[in-house]
Parts: structure tokens; C-alpha cells; sequence
């Protein structure tokens, strides 16, 4: 929510895929500005497992890979994605994000690739904003407060 608001799907139309790449692999698609429920995109399977477990950045780290052999493993990763969604726009964010250079060149996908402008922060901040609209609605009850 926080990239849709501030960061690199600010006024982005169309079908948005943001990644989150930290331990697992989060995801987030709007479209035309909406977020679609419940996308489990690390989970989907890939060479016979779950996503994550091959291209998160734990198991780059967990497999021993450089960031050439992890680009090509995240981009076929990527290439399923697209067939599925066709999305405008990917933005990659989490712990990995801040890495963008060292692997972007390898990156292959029809789409644009960007790192998400408030990098590993953008979960936090979007929970907040999430957080804050629901306290301002009423229908979140907040502990220690009256």
C-alpha cells in the first residue's frame, strides 16, 4: 500500500506485481490502483516447489548461489508470473531490494522492473497506513487506548 501511495506504483494505471523478496517471497497485485485479495505468489509452484524456497533471498543465501545464477532462477520465476498475470509493472522490495543493482542487468521480463522506492521499509509503512485508516474508521480496537 505504502509504494502504491508514495513509492513506484504511485499513479501507475493498469496490473501492478510487487514482490516482496526478504525470507519468503510476499506479493501485492493491483489493478488500476486496486489491491487484489489474497495473493500467495511465493507459494506457486516452480520446478516442483513452492516458489520461495528456490528464489527468496534466504535461499539464495541457503544454496550457496551468486547473484548471476539467482537472476536467471528469479527470472524464470518471473516469465510464470507474467504468463499468469501480464502485468504493466513489477517492483521488487523487501531485504533484497537494496541489492537491486548487482542483479537488475540479469533480470529478463517483458514488463519494466523497479525497485520499490521505499525498499525494505514499504511493508512497515504500508501496515501503518493500514493501521492508522482502521484506528480513524473505528474498527480497529488498539491496546492501551481508549
Amino acid at each position: 500500500m505504502a509504494e502504491l501511495a508514495f513509492g513506484a506504483a504511485r499513479d501507475h494505471a493498469g496490473i501492478v506485481l510487487l514482490l516482496t523478496i526478504g525470507t519468503g517471497i510476499g506479493s501485492a497485485l493491483f489493478v488500476d490502483g486496486v489491491l487484489m485479495p489474497n495473493t500467495e505468489l511465493g507459494h506457486v509452484a516452480f520446478h516442483g516447489r513452492a516458489a520461495e524456497t528456490l528464489v527468496s533471498a534466504v535461499s539464495r543465501e541457503r544454496r550457496h548461489v551468486g547473484w548471476k545464477r539467482w537472476a536467471r532462477d528469479f527470472s524464470a520465476y518471473l516469465a510464470q508470473l507474467e504468463a499468469y498475470l501480464w502485468p504493466d509493472l513489477i517492483i521488487l522490495g523487501g531485504g533484497i531490494s537494496k541489492e537491486f543493482a548487482r542483479y537488475r542487468a540479469r533480470l529478463v521480463s517483458r514488463a519494466p522492473i523497479v525497485p520499490a522506492r521505499l525498499l525494505n521499509t514499504a511493508g512497515i509503512v504500508g501496515a501503518a497506513m493500514i493501521g492508522d485508516r482502521a484506528a480513524r474508521a473505528g474498527s480497529a480496537s488498539l491496546p492501551g487506548t481508549s
